[in-house]
């Protein structure tokens, strides 16, 4: 039987993660499953080893970043979302994909909805590096929502990515 606990969604502010959101929030509706809405920043706030100075002297750049972006993710939830406890979580991590999978990974995500932009200059249909690395690396089953770059809009297509069946959708956590 097909089990939804948590859905998690990355939002980067652009449409094909809002169209993703629109997914992952129905999802979540019919399976009762908790919605999860990631931001994540990319670190640029530490200097490479050997730089004199850092910017992570500057904690205060830090937290307001995550709050701003926590923020926006709060102005996406919805009244029901709100009700139904979704989460917003803005967080720093070195790489988009390692903060995804990272935050996935600790919540016990059952299944992760994510846009792509299909920017990389790839034939379309091919997904963008961000949710190619997030494929390849994520524990559990990733649903990706494309745009269609030459319109300019958010196509309807999806496809479904899945590990091997040890760590599918259908299995009960420990």
């Amino acid at each position: 039987m097909l089990l939804l606990r948590d859905v998690l969604v990355p939002v980067d502010f652009e449409p094909a993660s809002y169209h993703a959101l629109a997914h992952a929030r129905e999802l979540a509706r019919a399976f009762g499953a908790r919605l999860h809405v990631l931001h994540i920043l990319e670190d640029t706030f530490a200097l490479p080893a050997g730089t004199e100075g850092s910017v992570s002297g500057f904690p205060h750049l830090r937290r307001q970043s995550e709050e701003d972006a926590r923020d926006r993710l709060n102005e996406l939830l919805t009244d029901e979302d709100r009700h139904a406890d979704a989460n917003a979580v803005a967080l720093i991590a070195a790489s988009p994909s390692a903060g995804i999978v990272g935050y996935a990974t600790e919540m016990q995500a059952d299944l992760i909805v994510m846009g792509t932009h299909g920017r990389t200059g790839k034939p379309l249909g091919v997904i963008g590096s961000v949710a190619e690395q997030v494929v390849r690396t994520a524990e559990c089953p990733v649903l990706i929502m494309r745009q269609v770059a030459s319109e300019g809009r958010v196509s309807s297509a999806a496809t479904m990515e899945a590990p091997p069946p040890a760590t599918g959708l259908g299995q009960s956590r420990s």
